[in-house]
């Protein structure tokens, strides 16, 4: 059977991702500490809402409400017994809301970080992720996904269980790292990284990038960055940016996002230019911003790579990591993560 995602992406240069699920669910609701997974079968009507705010802002795929839907975050909320059902609801309320609105959109399961720190510098080991990681993929692949789409990822330890994992479904898989740490994740893999990595994974993605992170200005150097190590290496691999919306300020007792949907609008666009074929937002986006972004994808014809001054005169300012990198000066840019090193592995709700 024809695959959705794969025909989109040979008829389309560019495809366009929804934006962020954890904020606009807060926005319908959703409390702090609260596991967004269980509104899949609690409150199923504003998970459709959500994903109708996406599909009708004009989005080309959609992400499931399973970020957390693995059985190590379940376990946080008692609900580990409960990853099949909360996936398989996650993607079928998303199947109807496709089909009700005539459009064709892709169904992109959603699996996000465990939580866990994977050996050498954790307890966790590769074989334990990869079971996790098999029963959600094998869940949204029963509710209808047509790709697996995993995300906010930190270390080379977990992208490998979770491909593992993914793989026994035969879906198309795309992986994205949180570039945030000075160039780097917090376990200190660079964009490069990234792209060295694909030789040793299962099976070949069908694509790969960068979400989350610090800001807009750090996705487009991430891409960047990885447009310039893949070239070295002779690939041409369809990259994602999913950058958050600005950057998070604390006002009223509540974190809001600093973008507007003029600047979410060059960020795409800028995208583009670096070398993404699959642009939306994390963090903070609303379906607001993503109808912008729709308008400057579809408005805009791909021109020369954004110089490291545009970069910053429009989206913010890069760090000191991400600039060398983009300068080629490794010296600069410091070393990988060693395997003692044991950063804080938090995992971010989108």
């Amino acid at each position: 059977m024809e695959n959705l995602f794969l025909r989109l992406l040979d008829e389309k240069q560019t495809l366009l991702i929804d934006g962020a699920t954890g904020t606009n669910l807060f926005a319908l609701g959703l409390q702090s500490g609260d596991s967004p997974e269980f509104w899949n079968t609690d409150f199923p009507e504003r998970v459709a809402a959500h994903y109708r705010s996406f599909i009708d802002a004009g989005s080309d795929i959609v992400l499931t409400n399973t970020f957390g839907g693995n059985s190590y975050r379940m376990k946080l909320h008692g609900a580990q017994d409960r990853v099949v059902e909360f996936n398989r609801a996650a993607a079928q309320i998303l199947v109807d809301q496709i089909a009700d609105s005539g459009r064709e959109v892709v169904v992109a399961g959603s699996m996000g970080p465990t939580g866990e720190i994977f050996a050498p510098a954790g307890l966790m080991t590769i074989e334990e992720g990869r079971i996790a990681f098999t029963e959600q993929a094998i869940a949204l692949k029963e509710g209808g996904a047509d790709i697996l789409w995993i995300e906010t990822l930190s270390s080379i330890e977990e992208c490998q269980a979770a491909v593992q994992g993914a793989s026994v479904t035969g879906l198309p898989i795309v992986l994205t790292l949180s570039i945030e740490t000075n160039g780097r994740t917090m376990m200190g893999i660079t964009p490069s990284d990234l792209v060295a990595l694909q030789p040793d994974l299962p099976v070949t993605l069908a694509a790969y990038g960068t979400n989350c992170g610090l800001g807009a200005s750090e996705v487009i150097a991430a891409i960047v960055n990885m447009r310039q190590a893949a070239d070295l290496v002779g690939v041409e691999p369809i990259l994602v940016a999913k950058g958050n919306c600005g950057i998070p300020e604390w006002v009223d007792g509540k974190i809001c996002y600093s973008g507007t949907p003029e600047l979410m609008a060059n960020y795409a666009q800028m995208a583009i230019d670096a070398g993404a074929r699959i642009i939306g937002g994390c963090c903070g986006t609303s379906p607001k911003h993503v109808a912008v972004m729709r308008q400057a994808i579809d408005n805009h014809t791909k021109g020369s790579k954004p110089s490291l001054e545009k970069i910053e005169s429009e989206l913010g300012v890069i760090t000191s990591g991400a600039r060398a990198q983009m300068s080629g000066d490794l010296s600069i840019a410091g070393g990988a993560a060693g395997p003692g090193k044991k950063p804080s592995n938090r995992s971010r709700r989108r």
